[in-house]
């Protein structure tokens, strides 16, 4: 079965389990069926084998099992589920809320803008009201008042008019559309910041709330609110795990009080909804902060406005604009901590639905009697009691296992560990079957497998580091009966195909998380884009230096360098030459040739008297080359 078909499979069971659900009078998100029928399949004592695919009757256990865990309105397991759900879909970080805010708002002022910068008033009636219109659109934008009321709208108008006069429409309808919208901006810090001031002086502020002062009775109002929350789900925590110790240390567990199980499940999700307070808790704490340092920012603006304003008649727009501009940006972030507070108090208010159900099961009646003679400790008092140097681990004892121990007194910044399982006790969480107790790093903080475990005992740390293998699998299946351990204990990490609930939008994906490795190919065009051959490309540097001084005409210039005791041996310079090389040329040789020598013989010269004449006879002896 291909991914697509797979998903399209799974997008029918979850829409057949929430239209059963929905037909039972129960109505569930698809996002809560998604995580429940990955629970189920994950869980092993429903036998389901993820690695073949689904018969038409596992598909009809499937339905059956998910409908009936949905179904069940005492289960606190369900409750943390669906708590969990809820928080990671409504809650995100501060920024993310506020620019989800000035979305929705400004996707509400869309419409009033769009009417303004499309206008093509001509007539005089058609320009007072294109006025009337930015009038409103200032209003809206600034949330000082309501457009329908009069005093609000007269005194907007009349500041508007004194930074933006009617007389003024004609140049405001020749700007392009941006330069519109972006004037209409400017023009409503303005005149938020004239409104401000002039109530500020008691001359105006019609309409207008003083947000500081309700700011500074909200917030420890809330404040207050959580930690009355805080300590009674920590109350019913203390309670709910000293019954569960009690219970592990009786031998005959059916006689000693209610479910084991429905107590665990009831502390999980107490555990859960003490780190959600917390969670808002701190955001509030960081509201109240906020408003401090805005209230400080507030006052000096408004002295120095009335410093520069005082009793002038004129004041110089250059000088009191900017100012004007600067207190509308702190009264909208004024506007911003009261939408945060808001949406802060919603969801607070939103999660005592989800802790009911444990609370209707074990109420103080039921559960008094069975701690008669137990002593409720505190996190703080459980912490408390393994103080001192007598409770840390020794790391000697650990010589031939080769376990790394993390102390607070030799590790920096210790309190920022991201400790595992979410700070509770790894030995323990697996000992006692899905008890959550607080650790105390203190004692020890194990690093195995770049993964930090913290323990609520020596002893705990002791037996934990003897095999941590089994531990970490234990605490895995551990969870995988309890899926809501996952989210609480964040342990994502060991359950890849399961992520948090706010990144599981899209239904049929069973929460999977992308797969991140892979084998893939690809093949591209050889010449994706269209071939450009450039004539006058030259590869050859020495080809492009003989055309660099061509084109300089260097042959007729002189180059004059000089070296200064700064400059000299800044950097080394290299530069490439043809080296010189032997060579001969032949230009010319000897060579002879060989001739007759020339032999005479002249006869007659003797032996003749002095009367007689000499008869002198030549004779030629010379011989020919080839006889000699």
């Amino acid at each position: 079965m291909s991914r697509a078909q797979a998903e399209s499979v799974i997008k029918n069971i979850i829409r057949e389990i929430a239209h059963e659900c929905a037909s039972k009078g129960q109505a569930v998100s698809e996002t809560l069926v998604a995580f429940m029928v990955k629970a189920v399949v994950l869980d092993p004592t429903n036998e389901f084998n993820v690695d073949r695919t689904l018969t038409k009757d596992d598909v009809q256990k499937l339905i059956k099992i998910c409908v009936d865990r949905l179904m069940d309105s005492r289960s606190p397991a369900l409750d943390t589920v669906k708590m969990q759900v809820y928080f990671d879909m409504n809650y995100t970080t501060r920024a993310d809320f506020l620019e989800e805010h000035r979305r929705v708002l400004e996707s509400r002022l869309q419409p009033v803008i769009r009417e303004i910068t499309d206008s093509r008033a001509r007539t005089r009636e058609e320009l007072e009201s294109l006025y009337r219109k930015i009038v409103s659109a200032v209003l809206l934008r600034s949330g000082l008042g309501s457009p329908t009321d009069i005093a609000v709208v007269r005194e907007a108008t009349a500041a508007l008019q004194s930074v933006f006069p009617q007389t003024e429409l004609g140049t405001f309808m020749s700007l392009i559309k941006r330069d519109k919208e972006r004037q209409l901006q400017e023009l409503t810090m303005i005149v938020t910041g004239i409104r401000l001031f002039n109530k500020e002086c008691g001359k105006g502020g019609e309409g207008i709330d003083d947000l500081p002062a309700i700011l500074n009775e909200a917030v420890p109002a809330t404040t207050q609110n959580i930690d009355t929350e805080i300590q009674q789900t920590c109350t019913s925590t203390y309670r709910y795990t000293a019954l569960i110790e009690k219970m592990h240390q009786t031998s005959d567990k059916k006689d000693q009080g209610p479910s084991l199980k429905l107590l665990k499940d009831s502390l999980i999700n107490a555990r859960q909804h003490e780190a959600f307070l917390k969670i808002i808790l701190n955001d509030v704490i960081g509201c109240a902060q906020q408003v401090e340092s805005l209230e400080g920012q507030l006052a000096a603006r408004m002295e120095q406005l009335q410093a520069t304003v005082q009793s002038k008649t004129a004041v110089p727009t250059a000088q009191v604009y900017p100012q004007f501009i600067h207190l509308s940006q702190l009264w909208s972030s004024f506007q911003d901590e009261m939408v945060l507070l808001s949406v802060l108090s919603n969801i607070l208010a939103s999660l005592e639905p989800y802790t009911r159900g444990h609370r209707e099961l074990f109420t103080e009646e039921i559960i008094t009697p069975f701690l008669e003679g137990v002593h409720v400790k505190t996190d703080q008092e459980r912490i408390k009691e393994t103080m001192g140097k007598e409770h840390q681990v020794k790391p000697a004892d650990f010589i031939r296992m080769e376990r790394d121990w993390i102390f607070p007194e030799t590790t920096k910044n210790f309190k920022r560990l991201p400790l595992q399982y979410k700070g509770f006790c790894a030995y323990t969480l697996v000992k006692q079957d899905r008890l959550l107790l607080p650790s105390n790093p203190d004692i020890g903080v194990l690093l195995y497998n770049d993964h930090y475990f913290a323990f609520s005992s020596k002893s705990s740390a002791y037996f934990f580091a003897e095999d941590p293998d089994l531990y970490i699998q234990q605490a895995a299946d551990a969870a995988k009966k309890s899926p809501e351990l996952i989210q609480l204990l964040e342990l994502h990490t060991q359950f890849a195909s399961i992520t948090p609930y706010a990144q599981a939008k899209d239904q049929g994906k069973m929460i999977e998380k992308p797969i991140t490795k892979c084998d893939s190919g690809t093949q591209t065009d050889t010449h994706i884009l269209e071939p450009n051959i450039v004539k006058s490309y030259e590869w050859n540097e020495w080809e492009l230096r003989r055309k660099a001084i061509k084109l300089a005409n260097l042959r007729h210039k002189v180059t004059h360098a000089a070296q200064t005791n700064l400059s000299n041996f800044r950097r080394d310079n290299m530069s490439q030459v043809y080296l010189p090389k032997d060579q001969k040329t032949q230009t010319k040789r000897d060579n002879y040739s060989n001739v007759p020598k020339p032999q005479t013989f002249l006869a007659g010269l003797r032996g003749e008297g002095v009367s007689l004449p000499t008869s002198m006879i030549k004779m030629d002896l010379t011989l020919d080359v080839d006889q000699t």
